[in-house]
């Protein structure tokens, strides 16, 4: 599969705000959209046509793909499958992406950025019920119990992770453990839980013309 190998910030500009792809970075002075509040390239400080419909469409599954780290295809897939299941389709989508894998860990406080939980997951740094995982598209289930791999605890790198997991408040359908590293999945999100800016709404009207 593809990857976007450019800068990150980019990606911010471009959706004019922050989308966060770069943990701590994003909250200081040195964040790009803060430096550099318009979009990247020669006539990025031109002057903007008015969006179309579809453009505004267009830019919300953009910006959304660009959160969860997703390419078009895997998005797209994400889209079919949210679109067969009951309920609303927009929240069934932004659902499936909470439950990756890389997410979960972002959102335990594991990682910095879901960049970061990719490449961890990815490098055997967590067990999933005991198992190792190293699969970030992995979708968790309620009562599943995500750890970090004995081995690594000790590290440099996860001993950050664990001070900086302690000041970092998980959702409401997640609880962890920042002492031994560990948590676990206490129910599927709803959409009031699902703090992510997207109008998925717009998303579901653009794959849907």
């Amino acid at each position: 599969m593809g990857r976007y190998t450019e800068s990150v910030c980019r990606q911010c500009r471009r959706e004019g705000e922050k989308l966060f792809l770069k943990g701590d970075r994003c909250y200081s002075e040195k964040c790009a959209v803060e430096k550099r509040p318009y979009p990247p390239g020669a006539h990025g400080q031109g002057r903007r046509q008015k969006p179309t419909e579809y453009g505004i469409q267009l830019r919300e599954k953009q910006k959304t793909k660009r959160i969860y780290g997703l390419m078009e295809k895997q998005f797209h897939n994400y889209f079919k499958k949210a679109d067969r299941q009951q309920g609303i389709t927009g929240e069934n989508l932004l659902i499936l992406l909470e439950r990756r894998l890389d997410n979960v860990v972002y959102r335990l406080g594991f990682a910095a950025s879901r960049k970061e939980a990719r490449q961890l997951v990815t490098h055997g740094h967590f067990r999933v019920n005991g198992n190792k995982a190293t699969i970030p598209s992995m979708l968790v289930k309620v009562g599943d119990e995500i750890a970090v791999v004995e081995n690594s605890r000790d590290s440099v790198k996860f001993q950050e992770i664990k001070d900086q997991a302690a000041y970092k408040t998980p959702p409401e359908w997640l609880s962890v453990d920042v002492e031994n590293l560990t948590g676990s999945v206490l129910a599927y999100p709803t959409r009031e839980q699902i703090d992510t800016a997207v109008s998925e709404q717009l998303i579901v009207e653009l794959y849907s013309r």
